[in-house]
């Protein structure tokens, strides 16, 4: 027998891991409301034909061999002006790395930065990606505590607190999966001020910017509110811009001459992976500096069936979710008498009603609660059936 590096026992990648027994149940026949993943292409949204285009053309015009490691110069510059656009000042084409995904740009920053059993502060909940990159470095991945109270925003005393000497990051997602919450300025200058003070680097992943609610919940980048703070930030064509299966992200060192040693380590990771996906660089300009008019309508509909989401959830006895500010996705509790697990919540919810969200606990929550994840990014008629075989299923199987 092949032993596996001990390691890799705390990988887990929760929004996955429940899809398993959803496959089962789907070949047996049963019909399944997928609301877990959040990949909009799954369900009535498709990707800007001018960006379908520009691979196409990339691909006719010849651009199907290995780019540079780094990324096309065109990718690497327009990346520099959206960070402008955004009021962060000094980020040149230099400071900027494409990856395959946003989820490869964490890899390389933090398998440059960690040696085994340093710590990063990671939100809670959070993305599982952050966890599983931790377990397979063998670093630390230390939680703090998002305030569902107040709006699933910062303890900025618990954050000061849990730093050690052997801290060296703290990870934003901002805005928030699973939550959807979007950081006030002022909490992001307090936070900014922590890591200055304790001389950390701030990684802050912003993969849905773009996609907000209400102008009085702006998004505010990170990188916007300070000069003297290392601070790498990660992005991506795959939500915004509807592009998942293009694998297309990238990161930003903002403040550079802060970190030129961590800057040529994540280099040097990049040109030992080669490069990223070639001819769907060819599309980051068009996106990044074409027309967005897609987002809107994308947001119009989405708002709907945000609202739709709330309305139907906090009507239901024994739930309540707080209104997400941003992207696609809710973090509802669960307040019924006897549950105690969330997991087996969502899988007894899945095998009666064919219905499938995430449990809470696969992306942390705080110690006595629990709580799913809902994708709302399904059709309002599905959404409806989904919602109506949820509330169907609380009220029979706790009845109050």
């Amino acid at each position: 027998m092949v032993r596996p590096a001990k390691h890799i026992e705390n990988v887990r990648y929760a929004i996955r891991n429940v899809v398993a027994e959803a496959s089962r149940l789907e070949a047996q026949g049963r019909e399944i409301l997928y609301l877990n993943i959040g990949d909009p292409l799954k369900f009535d949204f498709r990707t800007p034909p001018h960006l379908i285009e520009a691979v196409h053309r990339a691909m006719r015009d010849g651009h199907n061999g290995y780019a540079p490691s780094a990324g096309i110069p065109e990718a690497r510059e327009a990346i520099a002006r959206e960070a402008q656009r955004n009021g962060i000042p000094g980020v040149t084409p230099a400071d900027v790395v494409v990856s395959t995904g946003a989820s490869e740009a964490l890899d390389l920053a933090l398998t440059a930065l960690l040696e085994p059993g340093e710590r990063v502060l990671l939100p809670c909940p959070g993305y599982p990606l952050y966890n599983a990159l931790m377990a397979r470095l063998s670093a630390q991945g230390v939680p703090y505590s998002l305030d569902e109270e107040n709006g699933w925003s910062l303890d900025l005393e618990e954050i000061d607190a849990l730093c050690t000497p052997g801290t060296r990051a703290i990870l934003l997602c901002n805005p928030n999966n699973p939550t959807g919450a979007v950081l006030e300025r002022k909490v992001l200058e307090d936070l900014l001020e922590i890591a200055r003070r304790r001389g950390l680097v701030v990684l802050s992943d912003e993969i849905y910017d773009k996609l907000l609610y209400d102008k009085d919940k702006p998004h505010v980048p990170a990188a916007s509110l300070a000069t003297d703070v290392p601070i790498i930030t990660f992005s991506g064509m795959s939500k915004a811009y509807l592009a998942c299966g293009w694998r297309v992200g990238w990161l930003v060192f903002n403040n550079a001459h802060l970190m030129p040693e961590l800057k040529s380590a994540v280099m040097r990771l990049a040109d030992a992976r080669l490069c990223g996906p070639a001819p769907q660089q060819y599309a980051i300009a068009p996106a990044l500096d074409g027309p967005q008019d897609h987002i809107p309508e994308m947001m119009k509909r989405l708002r709907s069936r945000r609202d739709l989401m709330v309305r139907r959830i906090n009507a239901i006895p024994g739930l309540s979710v707080v209104e997400p500010a941003a992207a696609f996705y809710a973090m509802p509790r669960i307040q019924l008498p006897g549950v105690l697990n969330d997991e087996d919540f969502v899988l007894s919810l899945l095998r009666t009603t064919g219905v499938l969200f995430v449990h809470g606990s696969g992306f942390g929550q705080k110690a006595g609660t629990t709580h799913f994840r809902v994708v709302f990014l399904p059709p309002e008629d599905i959404l409806t059936t989904a919602f109506d075989r949820l509330e169907a299923f609380v009220r029979e199987r706790y009845p109050r």
